[in-house]
């Protein structure tokens, strides 16, 4: 054999050695394949230790996969997420609201978690909470944490203005809108009619008593409850009784009024009492918080946050397993004791209140986390996930606006906001 002849069959045997160590090395090394990427929504940096530690436990419970941890700005997100799922580099596991995530859902953009998970795996969920994520019989997300509103009040702007009690329901609101304005010159609290912000006024036209839309998705609400759901805002605004900043400005001007002592009423999470202590100390230390203020219905309020799993991740098994890992009982419990939010399983929600009936409502925060937690009963979805929602809520605030800045009739207004509607889904 000549020396060329065995040279090549060396070289040709150390490539294949080589070859060899590399598939050898992929198999024992099984991480270089099963990354999983996740988004969360704004949880740098207070709770990245958390999120840290929850990583390396599910990491080392499950050899081989790695997660890579991503935070989102909460602007950001919607924009982010679109780019993303259009361009197929989303990431393998989301954290979305359900309202958002379902105009994804309708196009197809999620896996069907229906396939995914066992009848066990679901029942672990408050049912009311888990329909949140859920359009047309098709399950897009799974529950993660929950807020319910409560009403945080300020009560010495409510003494000054003669009020022992906050407002329980819409009815008393508009009286104790007028004493605050007259008795102290400021206003009583903030809701924003901006299109495309908070979703608080097309809740409470459901608390109500109005239907949005009929089983068709026609608009229902041009009927005598819509107009006079509608009339009641109307009438709030052109007596001067909410701040004109309303249309203009969004949901997190009511915390900066609130804080400044300009409001006596905030509707907002437990969570934004510790917010309010961080910012505007003088301001905690008057503040409590109450039930959430409801209609006729008596319906409560809650804020899903969920996690999701786009249709095109090349990892559903793991993807599906880390999200059932975050949300599980006792990792829900652990961040909502560590956020100040409600878990979503029934599990975890019954232990929560457990802790919370230990440790008594020594602190403005734990009565608030107490009220949040005993609305869960009452709560739901007063919204639910559909199709092109968020032009729903566009016709609506629209002519809402339209008729407080005497444009249009309050009849006017709600026939020309249901004919956008119905127009937009012909």
């Amino acid at each position: 054999m000549s020396k060329i002849v065995r040279l090549r069959n060396v070289c040709l045997w150390a490539l294949l050695g080589l070859l060899f160590s590399w598939l050898l090395s992929c198999q024992s090394n099984p991480s270089s394949g099963q990354e999983i990427e996740f988004w969360t929504m704004q949880l740098q940096p207070q709770f990245t230790q958390y999120f840290n530690e929850l990583i390396a436990t599910f990491e080392k419970e499950n050899q081989g996969v790695k997660v890579r941890w991503v935070d989102v700005p909460w602007e950001a997100m919607e924009n982010k997420i679109l780019s993303a799922v259009s361009a197929k580099t989303a990431p393998d596991v989301v954290n979305l609201n359900p309202n958002f995530a379902s105009q994804l859902a309708t196009r197809d953009a999620w896996l069907d978690l229906n396939k995914q998970l066992t009848t066990e795996n679901k029942q672990q969920y408050l049912p009311k909470i888990w329909q949140a994520s859920t359009i047309n019989n098709i399950s897009f997300g799974i529950p993660w944490y929950l807020t319910t509103r409560v009403t945080i009040y300020n009560k010495d702007l409510l003494a000054k203005a003669g009020i022992s009690e906050p407002p329980k329901t819409y009815e008393e609101l508009a009286k104790v809108a007028a004493q605050v304005k007259e008795k102290t010159g400021k206003y009583a609290f903030f809701i924003t009619f901006v299109p495309g912000d908070s979703a608080e006024v097309l809740e409470s036209l459901v608390q109500m008593g109005v239907k949005l839309v009929d089983e068709k998705g026609k608009a229902a609400f041009n009927t005598p409850e819509g107009i006079a759901a509608f009339k009641y805002w109307v009438d709030l605004y052109q007596k001067e009784l909410l701040p004109p900043e309303v249309l203009t400005q969004g949901h997190r001007y009511a915390a900066e009024l609130y804080q400044a002592g300009e409001t006596a009423l905030l509707a907002s999470g437990a969570e934004s009492l510790q917010t309010i202590e961080n910012n505007a100390p003088n301001i905690a230390q008057v503040s409590a918080a109450a039930p959430q203020i409801s209609g006729k219905t008596g319906k409560k309020n809650v804020a899903v946050m969920n996690l999701t799993i786009p249709r095109d991740t090349d990892k559903p098994e793991q993807a599906v397993k880390f999200a059932l890992f975050v949300t599980n009982s006792a990792n829900q419990l652990a961040f909502a004791k560590a956020a100040n939010v409600l878990p979503s399983t029934e599990e975890a929600v019954k232990e929560y209140i457990k802790e919370l009936d230990k440790g008594g409502n020594a602190t403005p925060i734990e009565q608030a986390r107490r009220v949040s937690a005993t609305q869960l009963k009452d709560a739901e979805i007063l919204v639910p996930a559909m199709k092109n929602l968020n032009q729903l809520q566009k016709a609506i605030y629209e002519n809402l606006q339209a008729a407080m800045l005497k444009k249009k009739t309050v009849e006017q207004a709600v026939k020309d906001a249901a004919q956008a509607w119905n127009s937009g889904q012909a």
